[in-house]
């Protein structure tokens, strides 16, 4: 489903050049769900934020599913992103003017459907992830658990194939986590969509089919 070749990140500015990224070679198999750990300023984002094609890489090859992403346009990579992909960062980067169900919609405004389809689809996602009662609050009366929750309903309202997922548990204590991994352990299991999963804490990874760690850029394991 996702495979990435020779890797290499490096931010440049007029002074200095940092190695984000170094030789990183990864295979993630459909219905897959693999976690990745590491300090703090080893890549972890950054390899996330590429796999996920918001940036590109400085040397090596992308491939998710059949396609190769490196000659895409902008736009051609807007349009696969929001067909293949769905994202949930850490700060569940919600808009506050908007109630819980427009929030959900947001990816489907850039698809052919009408304002019925979206409303009946992000409704569905707010049924997997248990908040069918709150679609008409807004994000500031919710919990932290409740917020990622409609972050997660906005991830799979397009239906993608791959979640990618930023610390989705890092602002959450430990019992509200354990809500917020069982229902992508759900997604995983029962409709198999293949996860890649950023993560600080041990107990997280380990519930996941596999584990790989960077240490400075690279692959240790």
């Amino acid at each position: 489903m996702i495979r990435l070749q020779n890797i290499e990140k490096v931010y440049r500015t007029s002074t200095i050049e940092t190695l984000a990224l170094n030789s990183i070679n990864l295979e993630v198999a459909k219905g897959e769900f693999l976690s990745i750990m590491g300090p703090s300023g080893c890549g972890k984002s950054t390899l996330l934020n590429i796999i996920g094609l918001l940036d590109a890489p400085t040397r090596g090859d992308i491939s998710i599913g059949e396609q190769k992403t490196g000659h895409l346009g902008d736009r051609e990579l807007a349009a696969f992103r929001n067909k293949k992909l769905g994202f949930i960062f850490q700060s569940y980067h919600l808009i506050n003017d908007l109630q819980v169900v427009d929030n959900v919609e947001l990816p489907l405004l850039y698809r052919s459907m009408s304002a019925k389809e979206r409303k009946q689809l992000a409704t569905e996602a707010l049924e997997k992830v248990g908040l069918s009662n709150r679609i008409n609050h807004f994000p500031t009366q919710l919990s932290g658990g409740q917020r990622q929750r409609v972050a997660i309903a906005r991830a799979i309202v397009g239906r993608p194939e791959i979640i990618l997922a930023d610390e989705p548990t890092g602002n959450l204590d430990s019992a509200m986590g354990n809500e917020i991994m069982e229902i992508l352990m759900d997604l995983n299991r029962n409709e198999g969509t293949t996860i890649v999963m950023v993560t600080h804490d041990e107990n997280m990874a380990h519930k996941t089919h596999r584990l790989v760690r960077l240490f400075d850029g690279s692959q240790v394991s």
